[in-house]
């Protein structure tokens, strides 16, 4: 039987072989290891200590936001920003005067509709203040309540008649494979509405009026001819049928863009589906444009009362003005005309009141449908 190895300590040597110094003690090796490790932790943990504090700190003023006029998230100041884009901003200057000029300024002039207005003696400074009289007398005239009746049913007309049109010609020209017909068909719907309304008129004359090319056509082949520009009856469907005619191209541009973004891959979808043209067109384009018909229906209903003022007016005298009679060409009438100005200062006031209501009444209806409108719901 053979006799175990014994395995003798070596005091020269560490636990794991290396030799140790050779003037050293074991203890004294120890402390001075066990020295250094404390001073490694140590300088570690403060390491950390200071990295965490520098998170934190850097956290802290990404939340908070530079305190001075120092570096933003970007990585520079409005200043830097401003000089980077002063190109942009010079060319936006004007626009900004001019609407500063012709639209907000202008609106201090709202404050004739407080004043007994005299705009040849005692001017605006001079005028004395009456507070809510004008408003007042518009409430009780019952002259005005007609002809915002008469402005709505007008309006209403031509949202029925007019609006839907630039969307069946968009439609019609998505359909239409050659370009150079869709550009021809374009431009020629397109082209009237460089036209001003005195040529409109004009043309409608010549074509429905008691003179006029269908008339003496009637007339010629037996018939009793008409005229329609005189009609006060079909007053309203006249101004929306010039309405049509002079633009309904304009309208198709928005639409056309909108198109113009739907994704092919999904009428090649729906083809592969089996779906035809028409179920293609109800499924995919429509659902494409709803959004931009939402739009432009809430922006439309809020200029209910500004219809054409010019168009109107230009016709008022041949109908008459129980039929023709708008909100403009009344306040033009009774306010401007017969130098009136608080009361149609004050008719303009209400005028824009209700617009506003409209537009938010409108995208109201439009959030419940689960439409955008004119801007998100929150």
């Amino acid at each position: 039987m053979k006799p175990r190895a014994t395995v003798t300590a070596d005091p020269g040597r560490t636990a794991d072989g290396a030799s140790a110094p050779a003037g050293g003690s074991g203890d004294g090796d120890g402390k001075h290891a066990s020295a250094g490790r404390t001073g490694r932790s140590r300088a570690t943990g403060a390491r950390r200590n200071r990295t965490a504090k520098n998170r934190r700190a850097e956290n802290g003023t990404r939340r908070s936001g530079p305190a001075g006029p120092g570096p933003r998230a970007g990585g520079i100041t409005w200043r830097q920003r401003l000089r980077r884009d002063r190109t942009l901003v010079l060319m936006t200057l004007p626009a900004i005067a001019l609407l500063l000029i012709f639209n907000y300024i202008p609106l201090l002039g709202n404050i004739v509709a407080f004043q007994d207005y005299d705009v040849y003696d005692l001017g605006i400074t001079g005028s004395p203040f009456v507070g809510f009289d004008n408003f007042t007398r518009i409430f009780e005239d019952y002259r005005f309540w007609e002809v915002l009746i008469n402005t709505l049913v007008i309006f209403v007309t031509q949202l029925v008649l007019f609006f839907p049109i630039p969307i069946a010609i968009a439609l019609l020209l998505n359909t239409i494979m050659s370009a150079r017909v869709r550009a021809w068909v374009q431009a020629v719907v397109y082209l009237p509405h460089f036209f001003s309304w005195v040529l409109v008129v004009t043309v409608f004359q010549q074509m429905f009026g008691g003179a006029g090319l269908v008339a003496q056509w009637l007339r010629d082949h037996g018939h009793e001819g008409f005229d329609l520009m005189t009609d006060p009856g079909f007053f309203k469907f006249l101004v929306s049928a010039q309405a049509v005619w002079k633009d309904a191209g304009w309208g198709v541009i928005v639409f056309l863009a909108a198109l113009a973004a739907v994704n092919t891959d999904l009428y090649e979808a729906a083809a592969v589906d089996g779906a035809g043209r028409w179920r293609r067109m109800w499924h995919v384009t429509l659902p494409a444009l709803r959004p931009v018909i939402a739009l432009l229906l809430v922006l439309r209903v809020g200029s209910a009362l500004n219809l054409d003022f010019e168009q109107i007016l230009l016709q008022r005298d041949q109908v008459g003005a129980g039929a023709s009679e708008i909100l403009d060409t009344y306040i033009w009438w009774t306010g401007i005309k017969t130098g009136d100005f608080g009361y149609a200062a004050a008719a303009g006031i209400f005028k824009g009141l209700f617009s506003v209501a409209m537009v938010l009444g409108a995208n109201k209806v439009a959030h419940m449908l689960g439409e955008q409108g004119v801007y998100s719901k929150k």
